[in-house]
C-alpha cells in the first residue's frame, strides 16, 4: 500500500524567488525520503493551484493526500483559506482522502534553522552574550500568531543572546528598524536580524530594508531550504499519518 502523497501548500508570490525557494525546499524533502511523492501547490500567483493539483492527483489514481501548510504560525491562511480549499476539493473529489497537517511552527527545528542562517551570516557562538537579536516575522493580525512569535523570542533569549525582540513586517508592531534601535538603546554592542520567514518576497525585503536603515550588524538569510526545515516537513507529515491511524475510541 503506497504512502499518502505529501502536498506542500505555499502561499505563492509574484516574486519568482518565492516559488524557486519553495521548490528547492521540496526537492530537499524528496532527497531525505526517496520514494515519497512530494507535490507543491500554491494558493495564489503561482501554478499549479491547489485545486488543480488535487484534481490531477485524483485522475492519476492517488487515494490519500496529506496537505501540509507551508506556514510558520496558525493564522488566517491555516485557519480559513486552506481549510476552505480542501473542503471544496473533498466535495468535488470524494474518492480522494485529504488530511490537513499542522503548521510548521513552533518547533526546535525552526530555531535550529534560524541559528544556522545566523552563523552563515557571520555570527559566532561566542558572540551571543554581546549580541541583541531581532526575530523578524512577516506579521499577522491574528493574536495567536503574534503570541507564538513573542514566545519564540522569549525562548531564544534563554539560549545566550543578550536580548531578543520580536518584530513584524506588516500588520503588527514593532517594525524591524524599531526593534534594532531598541536593542542598541538597551546596550547591545551588536545587533543581528533573523528573518523568521521561509521564502524571499515583499515582506522579507521589508525586513532587510529595516535592518539596513537602522544599521544592524548582521542580517541572516530567510530559512529557505534549510535541512532542518526539510526534516520538519517530514515530521509534520508523519504526525498527520500517525494521527489518522489511531483507533477511534468507542464508548460502551
Amino acid at each position: 500500500m503506497s504512502s499518502p502523497v505529501l502536498l506542500v501548500i505555499a502561499h505563492g508570490s509574484r516574486d519568482p524567488r518565492h516559488a524557486a525557494t519553495v521548490h528547492a525546499l521540496t526537492a530537499r524533502v524528496r532527497e531525505l525520503r526517496p520514494g515519497l511523492r512530494v507535490e507543491t501547490g500554491f494558493l495564489d500567483f503561482n501554478a499549479p493551484s491547489v485545486p488543480r493539483l488535487l484534481e490531477r492527483l485524483a485522475a492519476e489514481g492517488a487515494s490519500e493526500v496529506v496537505a501540509l501548510p507551508l506556514l510558520l504560525t496558525r493564522a488566517f491562511h491555516a485557519k480559513s483559506d486552506i481549510p476552505a480549499v480542501l473542503r471544496e476539493a473533498r466535495a468535488a473529489l470524494p474518492r480522494l482522502r485529504v488530511r490537513q497537517a499542522e503548521v510548521l511552527g513552533p518547533s526546535p527545528l525552526l530555531n535550529a534553522a534560524l541559528e544556522r542562517r545566523l552563523y552563515e551570516a557571520g555570527v559566532r557562538p561566542g558572540d551571543r552574550s554581546s549580541t541583541g537579536l531581532v526575530l523578524a516575522s512577516a506579521g499577522s493580525s491574528d493574536p495567536e500568531a503574534i503570541a507564538v512569535i513573542a514566545e519564540i523570542a522569549r525562548e531564544l533569549r534563554h539560549t545566550g543572546w543578550c536580548s531578543v525582540r520580536p518584530a513584524f513586517a506588516s500588520a503588527s508592531l514593532p517594525r524591524t528598524e524599531d526593534a534594532v534601535r531598541a536593542l542598541r538603546a538597551g546596550g547591545a554592542r551588536r545587533v543581528a536580524v533573523a528573518p523568521y520567514v521561509i521564502a524571499p518576497g515583499r515582506l522579507p525585503d521589508r525586513i532587510a530594508a529595516g535592518a539596513a536603515e537602522a544599521g544592524a550588524d548582521v542580517l541572516a538569510e530567510v530559512l529557505g531550504p534549510a535541512p532542518e526545515l526539510a526534516r520538519l516537513l517530514l515530521d509534520r507529515y508523519d504526525e498527520a499519518n500517525a494521527l489518522a491511524s489511531r483507533p477511534v475510541a468507542v464508548s460502551a
